[in-house]
């Protein structure tokens, strides 16, 4: 994934002017409720961006959050947003395949719209060894990716669309499927894009 690039679109587009902008992320919030953590459990938002699901997360209790983008940009604007409530969270401003996520210390790991841009197999190998790296067993993962019927193109680029079973297929036998859901996002235009998503549990 190219840095530049988010930069680029993050630099020339509105914060509710790109196509994944929702005022709140209801499904992945009521994903991590579902999970039933603790609230100073550690969650990451994997892609969180410009995402306003960090502010639902502090406004619903929650007091280890990280956000993790490869655009630095992206997470100024989401700083500014929260104002004096930015210093609750943590950003990190990182491409996932590469960094050094501290072993077994994440108990949800959250990504939406970032897995479906993995277009290589090698890519989303390296993604998959990246969860187990930071997710403790036990924990859970949450992804949502473009759907069969979704965009084969986003942001310039091209995209992975998944069923519910062949994107569990890509974490594989660590990882219990609870459930699963597709939706349709609508952009900011008026267009709808539908998603999948996929609520795992890591075994072992």
């Amino acid at each position: 994934m190219s840095r530049s690039h988010w930069e680029e679109v993050y630099g020339s587009k509105a914060a509710d002017a790109v196509s994944w902008y929702a005022p709140h992320l209801d499904e992945s919030l009521g994903y991590i409720r579902r999970t039933g953590i603790a609230a100073d459990a550690a969650i990451i938002d994997v892609g969180g961006g410009e995402a306003t699901l960090v502010d639902d997360l502090l406004g619903a209790g929650y007091s280890d959050v990280t956000v993790l983008d490869i655009s630095a940009r992206a997470l100024e604007v989401c700083r500014a947003r929260l104002a004096g409530r930015a210093a609750q969270a943590k950003w990190l401003a990182a491409d996932v395949l590469v960094h050094d996520f501290a072993p077994r210390s994440v108990d949800v790991w959250h990504d939406r719209a970032v897995f479906h841009f993995l277009t290589e197999p090698a890519q989303r190998q390296r993604y998959v060894a990246q969860v187990l790296r930071a997710l403790k067993p036990g924990g859970y993962a949450i992804v949502g990716t473009f759907g069969p019927q979704g965009p084969t193109q986003c942001s310039g680029l091209p995209v992975a669309r998944y069923s519910s079973e062949s994107l569990h297929d890509e974490f594989g036998n660590p990882f219990q499927l609870i459930d699963h859901s597709t939706s349709l996002h609508t952009t900011p235009w008026g267009a709808t894009q539908q998603f999948v998503y996929c609520y795992c549990r890591r075994e072992h």
